[in-house]
């Protein structure tokens, strides 16, 4: 046979035919189309039937694939055609054009292996041609036109084969043939030989292209609408630009806020990495599209940068003696801050620089220490910035996020230098003590470089990534206890401790800053209500023991509150004045929360006072300890912690052994009996070493059934040998025996120079006893 030959079409349809797979979709008949053949065994089957019966084969679209392919992987029913011609290709292909005629069923397969062969059956279109036939032909060809209506993937030939194809069932087979629908879709169409079922499953199949190309459509038209609109606006800028340049005006947004940063960014004359990062962000500013995300990222960085004090210091200079005078003024007592704080300002005046210092306040709740760092601002005419680090957990707090985060802040040093707009303000971190530690890191570690001397001079933010000198802040710190601080940080600061306040000194407190601000609060006049010295007294011993004052205060306020109810009510004069006295009280503030009773005292055998220090400021203890018959054994509790435990382990040690060396005490004693330790306030964690000689002195006055001297405390730590070694926070714990009426205290003789540290006033009435050895102790509080 010639390379490229035209068979003649004869309908001869030979009940075996060679069968061609369809991996695409099945053919339907009255269709005439070339097929690309590359398969060998489908060239083979072309052959065969070009040779054996006059170019007839079958088509058959494909269940699954296999290797082999067999009769089993394919579908029963497809579609006979005729080779109308074939085409040899050079790259051992060919084309052949098809002419497909009627459907068939597989009746039988006759090869196994390719190329296949099959015993067919033919079949014919069942129904008759009525009405309702043609009525559903006008139909299939009415939303059809819609379908192909403006669409370019329909030609005008398939548009004339609509209309010229004259039987129903041809119709039905040519829709599905040309609609985009799934290949096995269109196998039961093929399937279906009842022309009016046919029919209705096209119909139906259109109907459903139909919604698709409408939703199709609607999506189209809605790109297109903001295309459109992002083509106008820009166009309209682009007009509105030009006629700016030419009425000599500022340009868009974009090119006056270019104009804005470069003026601020050339004025703070930058050098080297700054100079160089900044004109790079800069230029990268000029080129970015403003609707784009990194173009806010880089204009709020830029802004950021531009906003920072990068040379900006306070002016005003002041004058030594009016600051004394306004710390004096704000604040009662607080003699070491005030001291530290004047020799600061000295050395600033001296020097003539501006370099910060690192003040740490550390004393109990209420006591003003956050109200110092406003009165050092007000002192030294500059900006006050504040921020609390209490139960912060994320180190991005202090030195921010990287700008390429959505959301991303500087951090709150970067942040208080942009509020206040000078280098060197007075900065205060609140509750540095509480900070924690988790997964986003440690903000204690981050406040490391930024209170450093010796690295601040180039902080660097996450966010701003410059490095930054914050060199020049006064930083104040505040806690609670030095405890929970890390020693690297504790290191960095300078500590003051703020004791706690005694009775006389809440009175002047309450009467020179108290009661006139409050008085304000609650819109009574300066002199329209008189508190006698007893009623102060007694608000200070009755209801607001506290180291602090801020309780001494929300009673003041309270009692305000309650003459300006009065008042109100009752329609008094503003002239009529209102005296306060110890009688009053209960009527503006209820019964007394402590009375003399509520003061701790050591009335039975086996207990003693004992001084501590916690973070609420210096507090009495009171040890209790009882024997039970039973089996030797030695209990604590009181929530103690470890090393106090391990105190109250050494006590009972030197006890057992002491009190049968002094006093002959029978070992059977401890055997038989089982002693329990008890320090109150049980829900209250305690621990530290320095309650060890109070706990040796309860043991000592249980085993030997005496009472200790009245009105006695102790402090200081005990050794296994009854050495009494030096404690701390003496200052504190003097402050709060003086609150419950103690007048002896019992101190480590390491720690007599401490005594130079408390005021007078806290001093006055209570006798010292400087001891070495525990024996010292107990001749004081169990004398012979």
């Amino acid at each position: 046979m010639a390379e490229n030959q035209i068979i003649p079409i004869e309908m001869v349809l030979p009940h075996k035919i060679p069968i061609i797979p369809l991996n695409g979709k099945p053919i339907f008949p009255g269709i005439f189309t070339p097929i690309l053949l590359s398969n060998a065994d489908d060239i083979a089957a072309v052959n065969e039937a070009l040779n054996t019966n006059g170019g007839i084969l079958g088509m058959v679209l494909v269940k699954q694939e296999a290797s082999p392919m067999t009769i089993e992987n394919l579908y029963e029913i497809g579609t006979v055609a005729k080779i109308v011609k074939r085409i040899n290709l050079p790259d051992d292909t060919i084309n052949i054009f098809i002419s497909t005629l009627k459907r068939f069923k597989i009746k039988k397969a006759l090869s196994k292996e390719p190329p296949l062969m099959a015993a067919v059956e033919y079949l014919d279109d069942e129904g008759e041609v009525g009405d309702e036939i043609k009525a559903l032909t006008r139909a299939l060809i009415s939303e059809m036109k819609q379908i192909t209506e403006n669409n370019p993937l329909f030609s005008e030939e398939m548009r004339l084969n609509m209309v010229n194809i004259d039987h129903p069932g041809k119709i039905a087979d040519f829709f599905t043939s040309i609609l985009n629908i799934e290949k096995e879709e269109q196998q039961k169409i093929l399937e279906t030989l009842d022309i009016h079922e046919r029919m209705e499953k096209v119909l139906m199949f259109i109907k459903r292209e139909q919604e698709l190309l409408k939703i199709q459509k609607k999506i189209q038209s809605e790109i297109n609408e903001k295309i459109e609109k992002s083509q106008r606006e820009y166009f309209l800028r682009e007009e509105l630009k030009a006629i700016k340049q030419e009425l000599g005006m500022p340009g868009d947004a974009k090119s006056s806020d270019y104009q804005k940063f470069k003026e601020k960014i050339d004025s703070f004359k930058f050098t080297g990495e700054i100079l160089e990062t900044v004109t790079q962000e800069l230029e990268k500013f000029s080129l970015m599209d403003p609707n784009s995300s990194e173009y806010i990222v880089t204009r709020n960085w830029l802004d950021l940068v531009c906003s920072l004090p990068w040379n900006q210091s306070s002016t005003k200079e002041f004058n030594l003696e009016e600051a004394v005078k306004i710390l004096e003024a704000d604040h009662y007592g607080l003699k070491d801050v005030k001291e530290r704080i004047a020799e600061y300002l000295a050395v600033r005046k001296l020097k003539g620089d501006s370099k910060g210092s690192i003040l740490c306040l550390v004393g109990p709740p209420g006591v003003g220490k956050t109200s110092i760092g406003r009165s050092v601002a007000r002192a030294l005419g500059k900006e006050f910035f504040r921020f609390s680090v209490g139960g912060m957990r994320d180190e991005a707090e202090i030195k921010g996020h990287r700008r390429t985060y959505i959301g991303a802040l500087p951090g709150k040093i970067i942040q208080g230098l942009k509020i206040t707009k000078i280098k060197d303000p007075v900065f205060m971190i609140d509750e540095v003590d509480k900070m924690g530690v988790s997964y986003q890191g440690d903000p204690s570690s981050a406040l490391l470089e930024v209170l450093d001397p010796e690295q601040n001079f180039s902080f660097r933010d996450h966010y701003l990534d410059l490095p930054f000198d914050v060199s020049n802040v006064f930083f104040i710190v505040t806690a609670n206890t030095l405890d929970t601080i890390p020693a690297p940080l504790r290191d960095r600061m300078e500590i003051i401790q703020i004791p706690g306040y005694i009775d006389s000194e809440k009175i002047e407190i309450a009467k020179n800053y108290l009661i006139p601000k409050s008085l304000e609060r609650n819109g009574l006049k300066k002199n329209q209500v008189k508190y006698t010295r007893d009623a102060l007294l007694a608000i200070a011993e009755g209801y607001a023991r506290e180291a602090g004052v801020r309780n001494f205060e929300k009673l003041v306020d309270k009692i305000h509150r309650k003459i300006a109810y009065t008042h109100v009510m009752k329609q008094t004069s503003t002239k009529d004045k209102i005296i306060v006295d110890k009688k009053s009280l209960e009527k503006y503030l209820g019964k007394e929360r402590f009375d003399f009773e509520d003061i701790k005292r050591a009335t039975i055998p086996g207990t003693a006072i004992g001084l501590a220090w916690t973070s609420m400021g210096g507090e009495t203890l009171i040890i209790e300890a009882v024997a039970n018959p039973g089996k030797e054994g030695f209990k604590l509790s009181g929530q103690m912690g470890s090393v106090m435990q391990e105190s109250a382990g050494i006590a009972y040690t030197w006890v057992r052994h002491y009190s049968a060396e002094k006093y002959n005490i029978p070992a059977s004693y401890f055997e038989e009996r089982q002693i329990h330790l008890h320090i109150p306030e049980g829900a209250t964690p305690k621990d530290g070493p320095s309650a060890g000689i109070t706990m040796a002195t309860a043991l000592m006055s249980l085993v030997l059934n005496r009472k200790i001297t009245d009105r006695l405390a102790m402090t200081g730590e005990l050794s296994l040998t009854g050495q009494v070694l030096p404690i701390g926070g003496l200052r504190e714990k003097t402050v709060a025996a003086k609150r419950n009426k103690i007048n002896k205290i019992i101190i480590p003789k390491n720690n007599v120079k401490d005594l130079e540290e408390i005021p007078e006033n806290v001093k006055k009435g209570i006798t010292f006893y400087p001891v070495e050895r525990m024996e010292e102790v107990l001749a004081i509080a169990l004398p012979d």
